[in-house]
């Protein structure tokens, strides 16, 4: 089957065609590196890894997910904080990486920063001026939104009557509220760089433009990004590069995946409901908090609970469950491929529902079955399946012994088996199924075999 995406600049589900064939360039705007990730931060890094691994199948792919170490929130953080501003990044650089990590995210092929790459800023400013797409203004230099006449497609907005709605002071140095700055005075106390137009720092749109284009080259085939980004970030970022190549399309895809909201509440600090991702850690492994993330179609909105949380671990429970007693080799492993009918669906779109639930059927199948060779073949299918997912990737006898919050402690179930093995062996049957009741109740299925007891959460 080939791979179909949603484009959303032509606004609807297109046949997925790379620039050149066989090879495929991805680009995803990353995190700005001055606090912890949140959990809405993580839902395009996981989603956009499991697209890298579904291309990753059919193409040699180039992935860019950059970092800016160069921003107003930065620069407050360190003052703040009274750390300097290379300590404040590199913490939250290394911090966002372990917990993308935990969550079976993984690295890309490259991971430019912005302070990296100032002299392809400037040279990409430069040619804008030269091509009468850009102007110099009191030692700051703007994005001529006038120049560019598709302004607004990828959003799907009008720029005359974005302008006759701007209600906020112009500023001086602009000749229309829309155009945007490229470059911007700085003084001595904040980053600053030489530049023709004196001591300053870019503007944050032009630091993707130019990273993409200098690891990534013109077109790319598929720029991802959170919704939130569409406007005015990833729209500054076609004018001014296809202003900057005449004409020429800055990336042949446009993916977004929607919002994450709390308890239907948008996340917001104000209103103190920002989960952070190594907050989450403590009260659910990474594999859940990445099923949560993966639960919903990536372009649909997300609703995050308690709830979302309980239902992953349940599914991740099953699955678990399911190959828990199956021996296979590692060539039996490698030989294994995961489903037609999950590829089929990540392929589609990276319909990740559709994903899961043939999963879950697979596991159901293989709990059905008692015949040995066909439980080490679906085992096998299932395995491989949530090795391209990120999912089932621990020892299942270890997942079995986690805790969520709420539920009785491995300590505590091990306690309680110890104490029924005693009431057996006093011939004790009653206490001894008093305390799998109990267990029972609390959602902890015993298995008793001539191996011993083992136990699972369901």
């Amino acid at each position: 089957m080939t791979i179909y995406l949603h484009d959303t600049l032509r606004g609807k589900k297109l046949l997925f065609e790379p620039f050149n064939k066989g090879r495929v360039t991805m680009y995803l705007c990353g995190p700005t590196v001055y606090n912890y990730a949140h959990i809405g931060n993580a839902r395009p890094a996981v989603v956009f890894d499991l697209l890298a691994r579904v291309l990753r199948r059919r193409y040699k792919l180039t992935y860019v997910r950059n970092i800016t170490d160069l921003d107003d929130k930065i620069n407050q953080a360190a003052i703040d904080s009274g750390m300097p501003i290379t300590q404040i990044t590199e913490k939250y650089i290394k911090a966002y990486n372990q917990d993308m990590d935990a969550l079976g995210v993984k690295l890309p092929d490259v991971e430019p920063r912005a302070t990296e790459h100032i002299d392809e800023m400037i040279k990409m400013i430069q040619l804008l001026i030269k091509k009468d797409h850009a102007y110099e203004s009191a030692g700051h230099v703007l994005f001529d939104v006038s120049s560019n006449s598709d302004y607004g497609k990828l959003s799907k907005r009008d720029l005359r009557e974005m302008i006759a709605g701007a209600r906020v002071e112009v500023a001086p140095y602009k000749r229309s509220p829309q155009d945007f700055v490229l470059w911007k005075p700085s003084s001595h106390e904040l980053p600053g760089w030489d530049s023709p137009w004196g001591r300053g720092r870019p503007g944050w749109h032009i630091e993707c433009s130019a990273m993409s284009g200098k690891h990534l080259g013109n077109p790319i085939d598929i720029h991802a990004g959170g919704q939130d980004l569409m406007f005015p970030h990833h729209e500054n970022e076609i004018a001014q590069s296809t202003c900057a190549h005449d004409g020429a399309p800055f990336a042949r895809y446009w993916v977004h995946n929607g919002f994450l909201s709390m308890d239907s509440k948008k996340m917001s600090k104000s209103l103190g409901n920002v989960l952070l991702v190594r907050d989450l850690l403590k009260v659910a492994v990474g594999e859940v908090l990445r099923l949560s993330l993966l639960s919903a179609h990536y372009r649909q909105p997300l609703d995050w609970s308690d709830a979302t949380l309980v239902s992953a671990k349940r599914m991740l429970d099953r699955f678990y469950g399911a190959v828990r007693n199956i021996e296979l080799t590692e060539a039996d492993r490698n030989a294994a491929e995961p489903p037609s009918a999950v590829i089929d669906a990540l392929e589609d779109d990276i319909n990740t529902p559709k994903a899961l639930a043939e999963m879950f059927n697979l596991a159901r199948n293989l709990n059905r079955t008692t015949d040995c060779a066909e439980r080490k073949t679906l085992g096998a299918k299932l395995l491989s399946a949530g090795d391209l997912v990120g999912l089932i990737q621990q020892n299942p006898d270890e997942w079995f012994k986690g805790d969520i919050g709420g539920e009785l402690s491995a300590n505590n179930i091990e306690t309680m088996l110890t104490e029924r093995e005693v009431a057996r062996e006093n011939k004790d049957f009653s206490a001894a199924d008093a305390i799998r009741d109990r267990l029972g109740d609390a959602g902890v299925q015993i298995e008793d075999s001539i191996d011993g007891t083992r136990w699972r959460r369901v």
